[in-house]
């Protein structure tokens, strides 16, 4: 493959640079840094764009540091980001996102702000490894389904770390490694449970039901979604909490509402919020949102998978008539569809708070208000 030197100007969803090349074709840069002046090599070539990555760094940009892992200089593929300097990226991610809705979403100057980080080392509770040929617990290489043995992982709580360590495996088994720091607890696998504690909440969480990626990220995401409801009293008001996993929010952000309606369809999450929630106030439903059939609701709660709700999920959300639907976001460009999707079933976007739970990787959560617009109802219904 051949190489150019090339300067990017943006970065793109997905973790990439974004330059272009005389002739106008865009090229996608792996390790590259909006700014920048790099020798990319190509990786892929079509007629209309290019992929590559960076051979060597010509004007670098103030945002650039070494990555300290030493997996990372073996070829693991778990923090593509390690190269920016952790203060940086949550502004790049911030950018990220509001091209998304720009270009992708086509909203007109929409609103995308910081919010908060978590700490940029020895942050997750939760880490999904496998089998290198020897046993060794590791992560998939970059580009490759090829396993990088690791003994500890930078990004990874102690507690993880101290687990890796001890850890043998089958060959070709993938497991998932989760602990509570609430009570010092661990999993292994699919069986098995931790207690987490966000706030004043304790929650079950079953080592096949979803979590975030420790519990201060899911305190940032329930600060988050907390100040998008801060003007409502939800004290009166019925909740549906779609995706609604373990009962995360249902817990915290919807604890005084009058009645919540859980929707989710993995059994293990429906279980444990079973648990986690009071019997007496909230309804869990155990089916695809794509299947459930609609109530009436003031607020809705949506935090979808990677893919975003997608039209007949919006469709479903819409159809409860909720004034306000607050989404949760794990990727910009899905984000961007849903908004999309949203603004045609008469929603207004009114701001969106990205916050970095992910940091030294490009992986993007973002929460957005979308309010109902009542006028624009009112002109339909006469």
């Amino acid at each position: 493959m051949e190489s150019s030197e090339l300067r990017p100007t943006q970065m793109v969803v997905g973790g990439a640079a974004l330059a272009r090349e005389d002739s106008g074709r865009v090229v996608f840069i792996s390790g590259a840094i909006a700014g920048e002046t790099v020798t990319a090599l190509f990786t892929a070539e079509k007629k209309d764009f290019a992929t590559a990555e960076v051979e060597s760094v010509v004007v670098g940009s103030p945002l650039r540091v070494e990555p300290p892992c030493e997996a990372w200089q073996r070829g693991c593929g778990g923090c593509d980001w390690q190269h920016i300097e952790p203060s940086g990226q949550l502004g790049l991610k911030v950018d990220i996102v509001r091209e998304a809705l720009t270009r992708t979403g086509r909203l007109v100057d929409p609103v995308v702000v910081a919010g908060a980080s978590v700490e940029p080392w020895g942050y997750r509770t939760t880490v999904r490894l496998a089998a290198s040929p020897d046993g060794r617990p590791g992560f998939r290489a970059r580009r490759s389904h090829d396993v990088v043995p690791i003994d500890s992982c930078p990004v990874a709580d102690p507690a993880i770390n101290g687990l890796i360590r001890s850890l043998h495996l089958d060959r070709d088994a993938e497991v998932t490694l989760r602990v509570g720091l609430a009570r010092g607890d661990n999993s292994l696998g699919v069986r098995g449970a931790i207690v987490e504690r966000v706030g004043d909440h304790d929650f079950r969480v079953s080592n096949d039901s979803f979590f975030q990626s420790s519990p201060r990220a899911a305190a940032l995401l329930v600060d988050a979604v907390s100040r998008a409801v801060a003007d409502l009293d939800l004290s009166m008001m019925t909740v549906i909490d779609a995706y609604g996993g373990v009962g995360l929010f249902a817990a915290t952000v919807a604890n005084h509402a009058a009645r919540v309606v859980l929707v989710e369809s993995s059994s293990s999450s429906c279980a444990d919020a079973r648990v986690n929630l009071s019997a007496d106030r909230a309804t869990v439903v155990e089916c695809r949102l794509e299947d459930w059939q609609p109530v009436r609701a003031d607020l809705v709660i949506a935090d979808p998978a990677r893919s975003g709700l997608g039209r007949i999920a919006a469709d479903r959300l819409a159809a409860t008539r909720a004034s306000r639907i607050v989404l949760v976001s794990c990727d910009a460009a899905s984000l961007a569809r849903d908004a999309r999707l949203l603004v045609a079933l008469n929603y207004l976007h009114r701001g969106t708070e990205v916050i970095d739970v992910f940091p030294n990787t490009s992986h993007v959560e973002a929460v957005t208000r979308f309010d109902l617009n009542e006028q624009q109802m009112g002109t339909v219904d006469t």
